[in-house]
């Protein structure tokens, strides 16, 4: 599928401190988090056939498409036909935005993997090279991008991140038009005060979610 990026002088210039924030923090946290990354990987390889590494299509800063790393939680060629026609049926209504989940397409303990926040854990290479931010709004899929109406491709004018307004915010109770509305707040109130803030709150959210679920 082709997707038309935004023009380059739409999107705000990546402040310095944010640059530096996202890679102090992502050396860190892979550090201090690789023996959790390591054990994944291994309990993914030794439960199910297939590679430990899901990559995927996303559209991140300016409408740019890139391949996204997460830790697989599906079976091998899962069709993702449904996910695509429930990810338009969301934008286009007033749903809430809960994850579609087959437990008999999930990998074992992929569930967790997802309510934890696990399988995003590979993204903090992406937050390495730049492609990503450790905050900021989640790189959506092209169909997604596709959908989108001209004001909803304000998100994208800062970089994608593992971690945001939206997901420490009622991430599963709100619908699209109110995620893309948080984004687009995030994006205009920028500042690396909301940056620690978002990145202080992620793990009650997450702690939140997995409760939830």
């Amino acid at each position: 599928m082709h997707v038309s990026g935004l023009d380059p002088h739409l999107g705000t210039r990546i402040p310095v401190w944010k640059r530096a924030f996202d890679l102090a923090s992502a050396i860190l946290a892979l550090i201090v988090l690789s023996p959790l990354l390591l054990c994944t990987a291994l309990m993914i390889k030794s439960l199910s056939p297939g590679p430990v590494l899901f990559r995927q299509e996303r559209i991140g800063y300016l409408g740019r498409p890139f391949k996204l790393l997460k830790f697989r939680t599906m079976k091998v060629n899962t069709d993702t036909s449904a996910h695509e026609d429930y990810v338009r049926g969301l934008i286009r209504g007033e749903s809430v935005m809960k994850k579609l989940d087959h437990d008999s397409e999930l990998v074992p303990f992929g569930k967790f993997l997802r309510n934890s926040g696990i399988d995003e854990l590979p993204q903090l290479f992406h937050v390495l090279t730049g492609t990503m931010s450790l905050v900021g709004p989640r790189p959506c899929l092209p169909v997604e991008f596709e959908e989108y109406l001209h004001w909803h491709r304000r998100r994208f004018y800062t970089l994608p991140g593992i971690t945001g307004l939206w997901q420490v915010n009622g991430k599963n109770e709100v619908t699209f038009e109110e995620m893309i509305r948080q984004d687009i707040r995030y994006e205009q109130k920028r500042s690396f005060k909301v940056d620690l803030q978002i990145t202080w709150r992620t793990l009650p959210a997450l702690m939140k979610l997995m409760r939830d679920g």
